[in-house]
């Protein structure tokens, strides 16, 4: 089975993205460690359930999930996937001790230096390539640029971005070497920025326009509908709490859920089971119903855990569950 597809356009190229994709963080040893046998796995049953779109990241693992999900697309028909991966940092040696990787266990001796500029750009993409064992990458996101990662330094991020990272991701899609660039975050403000002073394709936007978060909803997606910016939507869970249901130390946006946060999720759950529908059904199927939207990428890193994600959107929620959804005012109307 090969799922659906939708058609990001730049100028005369196009990129067709599955509408459920492969979110590659987990893979680069995100809470557990994972054998290479087991990263492997992971991603040959995500091609053979029929996922063509493939995102990762330097971050991920610190090289971790690019070099894992390469070793397997790497022998696949180049015009059968799109993947997606990011700059912003750096990957460089460091000493034992050193690489502060936080989440992601047992990555190589590598530490994170940010750089939005020409050459940190440059010299990114020129890793990633290698890491992957590709001679293309279809899309390059700017990786967590926004005040969300950098606080009072973002201003100055932002500027070189604009002064040299920009140009750089320009010449690479020109030049017909990436096709579709952006930025890869979780917040919509920086998104709003971008788009105001250059010219991106698409967003990986995570967290913001899901069953419990629409903030993204009021100007910034009504801007891409307007331009033909595309929309990759990740973190369809918010972190956890879509696909537990609002449990007892739920996860919401990283964090334990907030009262308010349990409150709206049960109602939400409520609602769903009403029309026969489980609470991640409806997370993962929620972003497709607006037209800027292109896919939607959870996270997987284990075999089960794709299968689980194949099977959650197998179900398609009937109409009748947005409808009652919309006027219990737990969702915006599309």
């Amino acid at each position: 089975m090969i799922f659906e597809q939708r058609t990001l356009t730049v100028g005369e190229r196009k990129l067709d993205l599955s509408v459920l994709g492969f979110g590659g963080a987990p893979l680069g040893n995100m809470h557990r460690v994972l054998t290479e046998d087991e990263a492997q796995s992971t991603v040959s049953a995500a091609w053979d359930s029929g996922l063509r779109y493939f995102d990762t990241a330097p971050f991920y693992g610190y090289g971790l999930s690019e070099a894992r999900i390469g070793s397997v697309i790497q022998d696949k028909p180049r015009a059968d996937f799109v993947v997606s991966t990011k700059v912003g940092r750096l990957l460089e040696p460091c000493k034992p001790g050193e690489e502060n990787s936080g989440i992601y266990l047992k990555t190589p001796q590598l530490k994170v230096r940010f750089d939005y500029s020409y050459d940190g750009v440059m010299r990114s993409y020129e890793s990633s390539l290698k890491r992957l064992g590709l001679n293309k990458i279809d899309i390059l996101y700017v990786h967590d640029i926004g005040g969300l990662t950098h606080g009072e330094m973002a201003d100055q991020h932002f500027h070189d971005l604009l002064a040299g990272g920009w140009r750089a991701l320009d010449e690479l899609r020109s030049s017909g070497a990436v096709t579709a660039v952006g930025l890869g975050v979780n917040e919509n403000a920086v998104c709003e920025q971008i788009l105001r002073e250059a010219d991106p394709n698409i967003f990986l936007l995570a967290g913001r326009y899901t069953l419990l978060d629409q903030s993204s909803a009021e100007t910034m997606l009504p801007e891409c509908v307007r331009r033909g910016v595309g929309i990759v939507l990740g973190g369809p869970y918010n972190s956890g709490i879509l696909a537990t249901g609002p449990i007892e130390n739920a996860q919401y946006d990283y964090a334990a859920a907030s009262p308010e946060i349990l409150e709206k999720a049960k109602a939400l759950q409520d609602v769903c089971n009403e029309h026969g529908v489980t609470l991640a059904e409806a997370a993962l199927h929620f972003p497709l119903r607006h037209s800027a939207v292109l896919s939607v990428i959870p996270g997987s890193q284990t075999e089960q855990q794709v299968a689980l994600n194949i099977a959650t959107f197998s179900n398609t929620p009937p109409e009748s569950l947005w409808t009652a959804l919309t006027d219990a005012g737990l969702i915006a109307a599309a």
